[in-house]
């Protein structure tokens, strides 16, 4: 008998153990696209951000890469054809080169006869034209990685205004109720600060493409006005 009492004890203990259970551990798992859409109506903006950050990041890319490229051949090329007195084919090779380099030699051939000075000053000029084309919208990249994080922070602050204003008219402060909606709204800013990074990082990344395309450019203006001192 007693062994039948504990049988049915341990029978309904077991029972009680897994409806605690089954209250205790529901079954809450929903799909990134579902969490992420949580954030709220500031998710928009900052999507619409993280689009153009993808589109800026790629246009600058290959526009940048295509205009610094440095071709050593060119130089050699229009050397070759300065020193046998060639200028009009001089021009042409490095106007067909199509790139940053060849339009700022292309600029110092068309000012040969000059003094060295205003040779050079004009190649240098012709520099910066090409290294602002190459900035052209980088600022937009800036400004995005300090917009993105404020959007996401504001977000975030006027969903914690609404949740103490439903505390303050349901008198409700349960722990589920308030966690439950900041995660929500904090959401907003890990996406912000995401996208801020995305575009800060890039924006550093290129200017220092253009940095390194200023350095070698520089180096073939010289070598360019010693071609013409030789001559």
């Amino acid at each position: 008998m007693f062994s039948f009492i504990q049988l049915q004890a341990d029978t309904i203990a077991n029972a009680a153990s897994n409806v605690v259970i089954e209250k205790i551990a529901p079954n809450t798992e929903i799909s990134v696209l579902e969490f992420i859409l949580k954030g709220g109506f500031f998710l928009i903006p900052i999507s619409i951000l993280l689009f153009y950050t993808f589109y800026l990041i790629i246009e600058r890319t290959l526009y940048i890469n295509k205009a610094s490229k440095i071709d050593h051949r060119l130089m050699l090329d229009v050397r070759d054809n300065l020193n046998s007195g060639n200028l009009e084919l001089a021009r042409s090779i490095a106007e067909r080169s199509n790139t940053s380099s060849g339009n700022i030699i292309k600029e110092g051939i068309l000012v040969i006869g000059r003094p060295i000075a205003e040779i050079e000053s004009n190649m240098d000029r012709a520099a910066d034209i090409e290294i602002g084309e190459m900035e052209k919208h980088l600022g937009q990249l800036g400004l995005i990685a300090g917009i993105a994080p404020t959007l996401g922070f504001i977000g975030t602050i006027s969903g914690v205004i609404k949740i103490f204003y439903s505390i303050s008219v349901t008198e409700n402060i349960s722990i589920g109720n308030i966690s439950g909606g900041l995660y929500e709204k904090m959401i907003s800013s890990g996406s912000g600060l995401l996208v801020g990074i995305i575009a800060y990082s890039a924006y550093h990344l290129l200017n220092g493409k253009i940095d390194n395309f200023a350095l070698k450019i520089q180096k073939q203006i010289l070598e360019f006005v010693n071609i013409i001192q030789r001559s």
